[in-house]
């Protein structure tokens, strides 16, 4: 469990860092950590909330509050265990012509 947790803790920072930085997080880096979050349940190593929880540590490290804050209470119902709401924001379109 150690190993992974911390595999797993190192992901997490290094997505929310990026994202915090204004860069973009590559998908397959998310969806593998989202992968490892769901064999960590499976093989009951964690429970999905103590994983949420140790992400929400992370994410508060990297952006100085908690994914509640920013995603609203019911983020969870957006983005349900194992997904991890690492999507950078999107850029501001402004139109190039009159029309």
């Amino acid at each position: 469990m150690e190993v992974l947790t911390s595999e797993l803790i190192q992901r997490w920072r290094t997505m929310f860092a990026a994202l915090a930085g204004g860069s973009d997080v590559p998908p397959a880096l998310r969806l593998r950590a989202e992968g490892m979050m769901e064999a960590a349940a499976l093989l009951e190593l964690a429970s999905p909330a103590q994983l949420v929880s140790q992400m929400d540590e992370c994410y508060r490290a990297a952006f100085g509050r908690g994914m509640a804050q920013d995603y609203g209470e019911d983020w969870q119902d957006f983005y349900p265990f194992p997904q991890i709401p690492a999507m950078a924001k999107r850029a501001p379109v402004y139109p190039s012509t009159k029309d």
